[in-house]
């Protein structure tokens, strides 16, 4: 494993969420093929590569065959947060980058900055990037395991938004001025435009 950010092993968790609907794609985006491999897998290696380790937080029959550990998702159809509680469930790290797999750009230099600012701060919770309308990224995020609590609290009280569960935690964000990485492909007409680049 290369470890970019030159943290120690198992200081930092790495986690990418698959299976969602992806009712506007049309197919499942994580299969979607990347370089040669699925896009899931692509985004998983740059996690990997800053984190150390990666884990798919999915059905782990569906994506067992793209080479990284699977774990299943404790509240299947619930949505992302529900993926992110099954990933801090799932880690004996501290900080933990959780991702979205339908992030072509992102790469693990962009991920290092945001665990090692994390690192660097033992007075919050989670840390995300953030353009300049100030609008952060819940699924590019750095999250302590220590925000289990409180996101399940919010989780069992019926809520599903990210930004309204993290409510209850300390979250800073990170300013990014160049918002390429955490472009996501949603639609075909996204992946096409992606694809033509």
């Amino acid at each position: 494993m290369i470890h970019v950010c030159g943290a120690e092993a198992g200081k930092s968790g790495g986690f990418v969420l698959v299976g969602g609907r992806s009712s506007r794609m049309g197919r499942d985006k994580a299969l979607l093929p990347h370089h040669g491999m699925a896009l899931a897998a692509a985004v998983a290696r740059e996690v990997e590569r800053a984190a150390g380790q990666c884990v798919l937080i999915g059905d782990p029959a569906q994506y067992q065959e793209l080479g990284f550990p699977v774990v299943g998702d404790l509240y299947p159809g619930e949505g992302p947060l529900g993926g992110i509680l099954t990933a801090l469930r799932n880690s004996n790290a501290d900080w933990n980058v959780i991702m979205a797999c339908d992030m072509p750009r992102i790469s693990a230099e962009f991920l290092c900055a945001l665990l090692e600012q994390a690192a660097a701060r033992p007075d919050i919770d989670v840390l995300a990037p953030a353009g300049p309308s100030g609008r952060f990224e819940p699924l590019c995020t750095v999250y302590h395991r220590r925000c289990v609590a409180v996101l399940q609290a919010a989780f069992e009280g019926g809520i599903r938004k990210i930004a309204e569960a993290a409510r209850g935690l300390r979250l800073e964000t990170m300013a990014i001025t160049e918002l390429a990485p955490l472009d996501n492909v949603n639609t075909p007409e996204d992946w096409a435009r992606y694809v033509a680049e």
